[in-house]
């Protein structure tokens, strides 16, 4: 069978026993190296694609693409949604009234976010509904002054739904008997858990007892929130649609409130990405050392190679085909382990946690209770292409090298 020469010497020395078991073990190290290198950037990259998508699908999904606001309450607000809805970017509209407050249970008080919300509307625009861990968004009516809330705050005041909690506006009311702030009872009518810190920041109330605490008139909002089918064009497709309704309107996007966190992502992969490059390029070196000390201790051979008649090209390619396969099962075993540890490091961290008993990630501190994995075989092609383009050059220098030995100077004392 014909076999080229280069492949064929290539693979018998990678695969030979060597008399210098270092050289041996600098080629195990690389290979380890680049194996490592490969798996722990698919592995952290997988894990930031993970943060990203629940940044949009959970927070992003309770949180409002953009707003449609007016300087004054807006009382035609049927007529403004049937215009919004007409742009062929807007998927759904609903009304909102937001207020600012604490609330307070048997002495103890958090800051909350409280939207006043239309329950036959609020499907258009947010993923509540799915996330409902008791009661549902329609026992939200009017005049009952029922109140939603999350599951960390239902935690952190110990209550459920039927309980009574206490909303504390910063306004004052003045009375004959002193200066008082403005309090309101609210009855729990339901809890949701989308596993993000608006499990402990947001409450939900129905729209018109929102306006009656806001002073508003009967039928009357702030403004509308929207849903759009591409949240990246939030800013662009509010400010237009401002600019063209009729009235004073302004614009809000997620941009403004969530947008540092996205931003602060995506930062966070490029850095990450080029730092674990690094690992891929020590490995690389590695196998830089490695053929080197190969040329060093296969002077004589490759002096006899090329007295029987092979080229300098031969040569080299002799030693970039071993190079190689240090740089193709490297980089293929980190490919492999890269993408198991990726499909299942959700579960292996919640295993450990069970094991543990402690939770890594918390709602309190960080944006979502579990980390997050979203494999992306671009970025897998990427980081493997990366890994093999850096061992393939790591090859040539050491190739090089072998392929300028001179006959007669390296057989001169063996």
């Amino acid at each position: 069978m014909f076999r080229p020469l280069p492949l064929f010497i290539g693979l018998r020395y990678t695969r030979a026993k060597r008399r210098n078991h270092f050289i041996s073990f600098i080629s195990l190290i690389s290979m380890l190296g680049l194996t490592l290198g490969v798996m722990v950037m698919i592995l952290v990259l997988s894990v930031m694609n993970g943060f990203d998508r629940e940044l949009r699908t959970r927070i992003l999904g309770m949180v409002p693409h953009a707003t449609v606001n007016g300087y004054q309450p807006l009382g035609n607000w049927p007529d403004l949604a049937g215009q919004l809805l007409e742009h062929p970017r807007v998927e759904g509209v609903a009304p909102f009234i937001q207020m600012q407050g604490m609330l307070t249970h048997n002495g103890a008080v958090a800051p909350v976010l409280v939207n006043g919300i239309d329950p036959a509307h609020e499907g258009k625009v947010s993923i509540i509904e799915q996330h409902m861990q008791a009661g549902v968004l329609t026992d939200l009516r009017d005049g009952e002054f029922g109140i939603v809330v999350g599951e960390l705050t239902a935690r952190r005041f110990g209550v459920q739904v039927g309980d009574k909690l206490t909303f504390v506006l910063p306004e004052a009311s003045v009375t004959p008997a002193g200066v008082f702030p403005r309090l309101k009872r609210f009855t729990v009518a339901g809890v949701f858990k989308v596993g993000a810190e608006l499990d402990g920041s947001l409450a939900l109330v129905h729209i018109a007892d929102a306006g009656r605490l806001s002073r508003m008139q009967p039928g009357e909002v702030q403004g509308l929130r929207l849903r759009l089918d591409d949240l990246f064009q939030a800013p662009r497709v509010a400010w237009d649609l401002v600019a063209t309704l009729p009235g004073e309107l302004y614009a809000q996007d997620w941009t403004r409130s969530h947008g540092n966190l996205f931003a602060a992502i995506r930062m966070e992969k490029t850095m990450i990405s080029l730092l674990l490059l690094l690992i891929v390029a020590v490995a690389a070196f590695n196998i830089i050392s490695t053929l080197v000390m190969v040329v060093t201790d296969k002077k004589a051979d490759i002096a006899i190679l090329r007295t029987l008649g092979a080229s300098p090209r031969s040569i080299m390619g002799v030693f970039m085909v071993q190079g190689s396969v240090i740089g193709v099962t490297g980089t293929l075993a980190g490919c492999v382990l890269g993408v198991l540890a990726a499909l299942n490091v959700t579960e292996i961290v919640a295993w450990i946690e069970g094991l543990l008993g402690r939770q890594f990630l918390s709602s309190d501190v960080y944006f979502i209770s579990y980390l997050p994995s979203q494999l992306i075989w671009n970025d897998v092609l990427l980081i493997c292409s990366a890994g093999l383009g850096l061992s393939f050059l790591a090859t040539l220098y050491p190739a090089w090298r072998a392929a300028r030995t001179e006959p007669a100077e390296a057989l001169r004392y063996d």
